[in-house]
């Protein structure tokens, strides 16, 4: 009786884990040329804080951040982001990224593309 609680509190625990530590990299092999973007794709957005790639920021969000802040960054078991920008400038989304921040660890996204999920942050006011 006392393995259900324990497989279940395992499971739980493993779930929790994976879904906020998502880092999931695009980028092909090292022995394989990466491949040229379509043409269909978005160009970069350039706004008030800066210029950035507002789909490419959007996709690193779902794949590494939504685990926990939510698919339209409601909030789920991190805070709401929806109007972030609004509380913290772009520097100051980057400190919490580089660092983490309560239950964030740091280091989930890191260089361009937490520059890139930063900026886009930023904006949303």
């Amino acid at each position: 009786m006392k393995r259900i609680p324990l497989v279940l509190t395992a499971a739980v625990l493993a779930f929790s884990l994976s879904a906020c530590g998502g880092n999931q990299q695009t980028q092909p092999p090292a022995n394989q040329p990466a491949t040229e973007a379509p043409a269909t794709e978005t160009p970069p957005t350039t706004a008030p804080s800066g210029s950035y790639d507002a789909a490419t920021a959007e996709t690193m969000y779902k794949n590494t951040c939504s685990g926990c802040h939510g698919q339209t960054l409601e909030g789920a078991v991190g805070p709401n982001l929806q109007k972030i920008g609004s509380q913290l400038n772009k520097d100051e989304i980057m400190g919490i990224l580089e660092k983490g921040k309560g239950s964030m660890p740091p280091g989930l996204v890191t260089g361009k593309d937490a520059e890139n999920i930063a900026a886009w942050l930023a904006d949303k006011k």
